[in-house]
């Protein structure tokens, strides 16, 4: 929990800029500057040149609006989490412990086997425990994310996170504090499955089978104990191998399944009576089906998706003072 919430205070500039280029505010025009490949394009202020302006403006604590409520949504979110985790009803229940997995002919204690079956349990125990964290703690994200789109309008409506949950519920009823839950949810869900099929299949068709009948990894003579030291490089590579493709499949299944925060950030911000939900920077959708229709006819799926070399595209429509 500690360290989940150390680094939650260090990423909260970096999700205070996120959100408010999300709902579409550019405070700063855009400059003539040059992308990658050293071409010159108009750009859009990256992460830096936001994060001063609000420093001008708010000072330097002003990078941490919403820092309070988002900090008891990762501590709840972190100890559900476990808790679901942890949970197991009895052998072949809905999480059956790690022992009752069908061990193949051959295969030890000591070495688990990576099979589909495993993968699909664990998976689908991971998102049960998602899902339970997210949707416990989800008013503390709608929270997070009104304190920060005051930014725009200058309003304190959301001054306290009590404050908030009083006027969320006066103004909006139960409801208000799950919107853009389900896009929330399904973005998760849909990661989480992509991520881990995808390791699974690089793993068990790519890495294994291909390290396995690679030249010099076929058996090695016996001698006692040396034996297993000639093997430790190869079972060292293979793991780290397996380490860089979860981190890969992670990173491409969050950048697929990125419009599903959009919506749900939008939609936790829209209509509630603050500026950065209204008109210039959003209408009112009527249900986030709504949201990411209107958000692909304008080709902003992926606005905010990226803080730096942020060129303007023909077509998109943004709001600079």
């Amino acid at each position: 929990v500690l360290l989940g919430s150390g680094l939650t205070v260090l990423s909260q500039p970096l999700m205070y800029v996120k959100v408010l280029v999300q709902v579409g505010y550019e405070p700063l025009p855009p400059t003539l500057g040059r992308n990658i490949f050293g071409r010159q394009v108009y750009q859009l202020p990256g992460l830096f040149s936001y994060a001063k302006h609000i420093v001008k403006v708010d000072g330097r604590a002003g990078l941490f609006k919403g820092l309070a409520p988002r900090l008891c949504s990762s501590a709840i979110g972190t100890v559900v989490h476990s808790r679901v985790l942890s949970f197991r009803p009895h052998p072949g229940g809905l999480f059956p412990p790690d022992s009752s997995f069908p061990l193949q002919p051959g295969a030890s204690k000591k070495e688990p086997v990576s099979s589909l079956e495993q993968v699909l349990k664990e998976t689908s125990r991971e998102m049960v425990a998602r899902s339970a964290a997210t949707l416990i703690t989800h008013p503390f994200h709608v929270i997070t994310l009104r304190c920060m789109v005051q930014f725009i309008g200058r309003e304190t409506k959301y001054s306290g996170t009590l404050s908030a949950f009083a006027t969320i519920y006066r103004e909006e009823g139960i409801l208000g504090f799950f919107a853009g839950l389900i896009p929330r949810l399904l973005g998760d869900i849909l990661s989480l499955w992509l991520c881990n099929m995808l390791a699974y299949l690089i793993n068990t068709y790519a890495l294994e089978n291909g390290v396995g009948s690679a030249p010099g990894f076929g058996p090695r003579p016996r001698f006692g104990g040396i034996q297993v030291l000639l093997l430790l490089p190869q079972v060292s590579t293979m793991t780290e191998m397996k380490s860089y493709s979860q981190a890969v499949t992670g990173f491409f299944a969050s950048m697929l399944t990125y419009p599903f925060v959009l919506v749900s950030n939008l939609m936790a911000v829209n209509n509630c009576g603050l500026a950065g939900g209204l008109l210039p920077y959003a209408p009112t959708y009527s249900s986030w089906l709504d949201c990411w229709s209107q958000l692909h006819r304008e080709g902003n799926m992926s606005r905010g998706n990226s803080l730096f070399f942020r060129k303007i595209p023909a077509g998109k429509r943004y709001v600079w003072e």
